[in-house]
């Protein structure tokens, strides 16, 4: 029996990218989220050329390229000396060797997007301000006011409810690592920070990603350095100055950086959790999508790209297939991606916090190859075609 309707257990990019995917197959679909209000939560977000192909697909990359930036290339900086160590170019090169852009944004802008499409679709209705606990088809039907859906997909993120209804799911462990966020206004930037580019600046145990948001007119500042975490938070405040930041993990960065971060205010930080292998679906119908069902470090990147590929590729099976087939089939095919993604994360947390000889190699290493050759290395990546 073909899905007609769906229950999506949260209303973020996973959950509402689902809904747009999921409604193109002619599968009416109620999105509960917990929040009353959307709220502006996260910073920068950078969609590479594998995400806004679905992006594309799903009718919404207009919309989204007119507030965006495309950088003109992703650079590796010495954040030490501020040497340029490499650079995959991006802007038009992004479009031609991958048939897609690579752009920035705002993560609320992205959210938004989604969220208005969304609410102008007739098959999609949207709950808001309901945790949802159990989760059950019943339970589900008895608050939409509809017939139980047909699936329950999980798109509630890291501390995921919905998996401890999935056996053997993943556990979401703390990976001792914390992502530090700020925003600078853009007229306040200092000139070291690249108003065309994104720049990843590299050094000991620590890096720090910078990019324009052309939507927001700031700069994004993401620290990534080891930490505690304060539990089960989206982010908490450090007490608004970056001073302790600087002094604790940027000691011998370049001068200019540790200025940067020992003004900067407003920050927050975010404790880093992953969600280890285990079962993503239960066989009959339910299934978990993104953060859910696999968090990743941030490393290389692909965490909101991944959470784009599931809605859609998840769409595309179960239209294709009896449900309990289509399940096993959206596992089989998701995870082996999944993993190697997280394989090169590993690689870049190695060679991005680097110390002493090995990141003198690395410098050596990046420095000696061109642009192209470090583009190859993402054409697995950024070339993927959802379908």
């Amino acid at each position: 029996m073909p899905v007609k309707s769906a229950a999506i257990i949260g209303g973020g990019i996973a959950g509402l990218t689902a809904a747009l995917a999921l409604s193109g197959k002619g599968v009416a679909c109620d999105v509960f989220e917990q929040a009353e209000q959307f709220a502006e939560v996260g910073a920068g977000l950078q969609l590479s050329p594998n995400a806004s192909r679905v992006l594309a697909r799903l009718g919404i990359l207009a919309d989204i390229e007119k507030v965006w930036l495309e950088p003109e290339s992703i650079r590796l900086v010495s954040g030490t000396s501020l040497k340029a160590l490499a650079a995959v170019p991006a802007e038009g090169f992004a479009r031609d060797r991958w048939g897609a852009p690579y752009g920035v944004l705002h993560r609320a802008t992205l959210q938004g997007i989604l969220l208005k499409a969304v609410l102008s679709n007739p098959l999609c209705r949207l709950h808001q301000g309901l945790r949802i606990e159990p989760t059950n088809a019943a339970s589900l039907a008895t608050i939409s006011g509809s017939a139980p859906p047909d699936i329950v997909i999980g798109a509630d993120g890291v501390w995921s409810r919905m998996r401890r209804s999935i056996a053997g799911s993943g556990n979401a462990r703390f990976s001792g690592h914390v992502a530090w966020r700020f925003v600078v206004p853009r007229q306040e930037a200092p000139s070291f920070l690249d108003r065309r580019n994104v720049v990843a600046f590299l050094g000991p145990a620590s890096h720090l990603v910078c990019y324009p948001l052309d939507d927001a007119g700031d700069f994004n500042i993401v620290a990534i350095t080891t930490g505690k975490t304060p539990g089960e938070t989206w982010s908490a405040h450090d007490g608004g100055s970056g001073k302790k930041l600087s002094d604790s993990h940027f000691a011998g960065w370049a001068p200019g950086i540790r200025s940067l971060l020992a003004s900067a205010t407003g920050v927050t930080h975010w404790p880093l959790y992953e969600v280890g292998a285990g079962h993503w679906h239960d066989s009959r119908n339910m299934v978990l999508i993104g953060d859910a069902a696999h968090a990743m470090l941030p490393f290389a990147a692909q965490g909101a790209a991944m959470a784009i590929e599931d809605a859609y590729e998840l769409a595309e099976t179960i239209s294709a297939q009896p449900l309990p087939d289509a399940l096993t089939a959206f596992e089989m095919r998701r995870k082996p991606r999944i993993e190697a993604l997280r394989k090169r994360g590993d690689f870049n947390r190695f060679a991005y916090h680097a110390r002493g000889p090995i990141r003198l190699g690395r410098d050596l290493v990046l420095s000696l190859r061109p642009p192209q050759s470090l583009a190859s290395d993402l054409d697995w990546i950024y070339g993927y075609k959802s379908d």
